[in-house]
């Protein structure tokens, strides 16, 4: 059996997430979605809300398992015996930094792989930033997320 990890902070799972995941899923017959712990920023969501949004949004697709994780991603890989890694890539910025995390990932174990899937054109654009923005703002982000993610976004933004 086939098992990719996709690693993210996913605050918020949005579209184009779901997009690479259901490709993942398309590839490898088990797919973690990996919600990572990441000191650097401060989530809108709390990790658990983070798995539970991911575990709701993503109920549709076989294969998928949705987990927290710290520390560093190598670990996390070889506890789930993790085939390869997977990574969006949005534009040609993106692949510069997932270049360097990917080879940064091999120099810590020499098996790591890590494989890149593009979303459709019509989630290319997508981040978990700019739709958290939009809907501070009050915009319209039926198009981006799914509806449990629009409505805990809602919420939590209390609108």
């Amino acid at each position: 059996m086939r098992t990719a990890i996709y690693p993210g902070s996913f605050d918020p799972i949005h579209n184009g997430h779901l997009d690479v995941i259901g490709r993942a899923a398309k590839l490898c017959e088990r797919v973690v979605v990996a919600v990572a712990v990441n000191h650097a920023k401060t989530g809108l969501f709390s990790m658990e809300e983070r798995v539970d949004l991911i575990r709701a949004a993503s109920a549709r697709i076989p294969g998928i398992e949705v987990k927290s994780f710290s520390g560093l991603l190598v670990d996390f890989v070889r506890e789930e015996k993790g085939d390869a890694v997977i990574r969006g890539l949005r534009a040609v910025s993106d692949f510069e930094y997932e270049f360097q995390m990917a080879l940064m990932n091999r120099s810590l174990d020499e098996n790591f792989e890590t494989i890149f899937l593009m979303p459709s054109q019509k989630n290319i654009y997508l981040s978990s930033r700019i739709v958290k923005e939009v809907a501070t703002l009050g915009g319209d982000i039926d198009r981006f997320v799914p509806e449990v993610v629009k409505a805990a976004l809602r919420a939590k933004l209390g609108r």
